[in-house]
């Protein structure tokens, strides 16, 4: 986000029938929520700012344009080298979704990547692969089982979705990929909040009466 002030999101879904709407607000929601001031603590807007310390300034990331690829214009197999081809070179911050019939060079051995393009226009592109059916025990822990461990329940999702990544490359906010707050151990992410209706379990309020679940970052 250092490259930017303000910027705004480009949102590629891609794969057959792309995602439906009910996932792709998921993220709206949680973009609109950074900026977000009047929300219940605690809350995405204020974990925002705590992560504004590891930079000079402030930034504001607004929504911008989403756009739908159901025609497999690069094949079923992304490769890395895909990635900035999808982005296009705009001034923006590119979050590229796939589904779950997609697969994604490297995914397993990492649940997600990220980059910057420098050239005559600044772009960050960030590619998430599915994890609802790929790796789902490496990469959506603690919504699944573990793959080693004690196989303790997995948590309930706060958006009924279980992507995630517990090992993201080593940035702010991700040194502590598999604690998400006070008493937590290996295989335990920790004592959570959990919303009395559902269930689900989250450290984060955010609009729209959204939950999420962040890392811990100390």
């Amino acid at each position: 986000m250092a490259l930017f002030k303000r910027a705004k999101s480009l949102s590629i879904s891609y794969g057959t029938a792309s995602l439906p709407p009910s996932q792709r607000s998921v993220i709206v929601d949680f973009i609109n929520s950074l900026s977000f001031a009047n929300l219940k603590l605690p809350s995405t807007s204020s974990w925002w700012k705590t992560t504004e310390k590891y930079k000079s300034g402030s930034s504001t990331l607004v929504v911008g344009k989403q756009v739908l690829l159901e025609n497999y214009l690069l094949g079923k197999t992304l490769k890395n080298s895909h990635l900035p081809d999808l982005v296009g070179k705009f001034n923006t911050i590119s979050i590229i979704l796939t589904n779950k019939d997609v697969a994604v060079e490297g995914f397993c051995m990492r649940c997600g990547t990220y980059r910057s393009i420098r050239g005559l226009v600044r772009s960050t592109f960030i590619c998430v692969g599915n994890s609802k059916t790929q790796c789902p025990d490496q990469c959506a822990w603690p919504f699944h089982r573990p793959i080693y461990g004690p196989q303790t329940p997995p948590l309930v999702a706060p958006n009924r979705d279980v992507g995630g990544s517990t090992n993201a490359p080593l940035k702010a906010v991700s040194a502590y990929t598999e604690i998400f707050g006070s008493g937590s151990y290996p295989i335990y992410p920790s004592n959570l909040l959990v919303e009395k209706t559902t269930g689900a379990s989250y450290n984060a309020n955010a609009v729209n009466g959204r939950k999420y679940l962040f890392s811990a970052m100390w």
